[in-house]
């Protein structure tokens, strides 16, 4: 399971015109499901967004997690982060997971956030979406539940 997690001051998720998920103050996260994901990488995925220290302190310091600010967070579902780009110059996505079990595990982790008490927006699985954001800082970082990068 890959994740792009964007430290955001807002963001915002549109289907055919209509705003279907919106945050404040948080983290984007666009989440992409592989061939072979399992609870394991939603648990990692998930627990790592939850508690990664991106947030600044009053020292400056990113030394705060989302839950220490109150923040929120939106998760879009994104198969294209499996995109394989090396050969040609059309992506290949067959290391993605099946729609049936991308989904499944898409909402687990969305599920999993939730239940650490913070408060969760979604995009919409399977749909063209218009995703809006300002990034804070800007700060993005990277996640891979088999820890490639």
């Amino acid at each position: 399971m890959r994740a792009v997690v964007q430290r955001v001051r807002e963001a915002s998720v549109t289907v055919d015109g209509v705003v279907v998920g919106r945050i404040g103050a948080g983290l984007l996260v666009l989440l992409g499901v592989g061939q072979g994901d399992a609870q394991a990488d939603v648990e990692y995925i998930a627990d790592k967004t939850a508690n990664l220290r991106i947030f600044e302190d009053d020292g400056g310091h990113m030394n705060r997690s989302v839950r220490d600010v109150s923040g929120a967070v939106l998760v879009v579902s994104q198969f294209t982060l499996y995109g394989d780009a090396r050969n040609g110059r059309r992506p290949g996505f067959s290391s993605a997971a099946p729609p049936e079990d991308a989904n499944r595990l898409y909402e687990a982790v969305v599920t999993r956030l939730r239940e650490s008490g913070l408060p969760v927006e979604t995009g919409s699985f399977r749909t063209m979406m218009d995703v809006a954001l300002v990034n804070h800082g800007p700060v993005t970082l990277l996640l891979d539940s088999r820890k490639n990068f």
